[in-house]
């Protein structure tokens, strides 16, 4: 497709939990075997209050401050599983929050951590189709909300964020192909439910994240694989061709087997989880930023990208860094 991605910013709320804050309110969980198995060291919280809508518009104001032109941006689609209502979407509202024009399109996509892939073939497709020309994506979750403080499966991974991106047209193809699937018989192993024999101080029903850590992990090690390979095949390439992986930040256990499996040099995949934990559907955005700060990216680079998870939904892209 000839779009690029022109420019990528991403905000994380301050508040900062590490394995003080779990032993602290766990006293019996061991951190030094939890950090073993995830990586991840630090985990940022949103604050009281803090919605998505608001973690997106910080984000999204970076990207103006870097120079992007509100005027040019005709289209806007926020990636989230945690709105700030059932209805309005999440996207109208930043929409008139950011002061963009009213002939935006806006919109939803309620996509986990596969969602940025997702959303990015959505954006290039209404470019090359000339229905849009400059788009933003915008990632944000609040996972934390659904989270029990003594859930030992989830609180040690999930972060909040959220990540913004300009996707614009341009002379070469630069993103592309695409590798988009779903199997929807392992929804229950990772979903937000209401349970009702927990409640909040208001005295209502509370929402409750739960995920069966063994079968996502299976589910991943079947499919991402699978979808890899699948991607190379449809792209005519090979994994030698490929200068830099950036998969979904699950986790250490996730990325590492994924690796192997892949038989990937661990010098050409990028990880950024231990300092920021599993943003969701933000994640792969913010380590692509991450990357780009540390010098791994440079112009011309073969990038794949690689989101799975929630739903189940998986999604593969390569972007050719311009």
């Amino acid at each position: 497709m000839k779009v690029r991605i022109k420019s990528i910013e991403y905000y994380l709320p301050p508040k900062i939990e590490n394995g003080n804050s779990l032993i602290k309110d766990n006293p019996d969980w061991c951190i030094e075997d939890i950090e073993k198995k995830t990586g991840i060291k630090t985990r940022h919280i949103s604050a009281p209050g803090q919605t998505v809508t608001d973690m997106a518009a910080l984000a999204s104001e970076k990207l103006f401050d870097s120079g992007v032109d509100k005027k040019s941006i005709d289209s806007i689609i926020l990636v989230t599983q945690s709105p700030d209502y059932v209805l309005p979407t999440s996207s109208c509202i930043l929409q008139d929050r950011l002061g963009l024009t009213k002939a935006c399109v806006a919109y939803d996509v309620n996509l986990g951590c596969s969602g940025f892939i997702y959303a990015l073939a959505i954006e290039s497709a209404l470019i090359e189709s000339h229905l849009i020309n400059r788009g933003i994506i915008v990632c944000s979750e609040k996972y934390t909300q659904y989270i029990d403080k003594s859930d030992r499966t989830c609180r040690p991974l999930f972060s909040d964020g959220a990540s913004a991106l300009l996707v614009e047209p341009c002379e070469d193809d630069n993103i592309g192909p695409f590798e988009l699937g779903t199997d929807g018989s392992g929804f229950g192993n990772l979903i937000v439910t209401v349970d009702k024999t927990q409640t909040a101080e208001t005295g209502m029903p509370r929402n409750r994240l739960y995920m069966d850590g063994a079968k996502v992990f299976m589910f991943t090690m079947d499919r991402v694989p699978k979808c890899a390979n699948a991607l190379l095949d449809k792209s005519g390439k090979t994994f030698d061709d490929i200068d830099l992986f950036i998969f979904h930040q699950a986790s250490k256990f996730v990325l590492d087997n994924i690796v192997r499996r892949l038989k990937l040099p661990e010098e050409k995949v990028f990880v950024n989880y231990p300092q920021v934990g599993n943003t969701v559907s933000a994640s792969i955005p913010i380590a692509l930023k991450d990357a780009i700060n540390e010098g791994r990216v440079k112009r011309g680079d073969q990038i794949m990208l690689v989101g799975f998870g929630v739903g189940y939904s998986w999604g593969a892209c390569l972007v050719r860094w311009q």
